[in-house]
């Protein structure tokens, strides 16, 4: 079974440009609607995942106003070089990188466009 995730954006180029850079995503668009799919090598496999951009149909949270609706933690290399490139790429600090024994180094982020999102580290152990 798969499962699907959208990130409701206001600035869908900014977004774009932001998750390329710190996660290494490219889009395609879908025709006739400004709906933008995540193209990403590590999501998929034999529990796909898909994702997409989609503009935002109300206004955003304030920035720093804490979670709101599910959160998606996204496995990288090196968490703190990518919250530090997510939070100078217009990134927001949500969850500064902390270590949880037994699951992995984590942060959250803002993505500028009100959305929160994770990445993992998981320990040199399970590597």
């Amino acid at each position: 079974m798969g499962a699907h995730f959208e990130f409701h954006v206001a600035d869908t180029k900014r977004a774009k440009d932001f998750y390329a850079m710190v996660l290494g995503w490219s889009f395609q668009k879908m025709p006739g609607v400004d709906y933008h799919l995540v193209i990403s090598d590590g999501i998929g496999g034999d529990n796909p995942l898909t994702g997409a951009l989609i503009t935002r149909n109300a206004a955003p949270h304030a920035a720093g106003s804490g979670p709101r609706g599910a959160i998606m933690t996204f496995t990288v290399q090196d968490v703190d070089k990518t919250y530090a490139k997510a939070l100078s790429n217009g990134g927001a600090e949500a969850l500064p990188p902390t270590d949880f024994p037994g699951i992995g180094r984590v942060a959250y982020c803002e993505d500028g466009e009100g959305n929160i999102f994770g990445m993992i580290e998981r320990p040199k152990e399970d590597a």
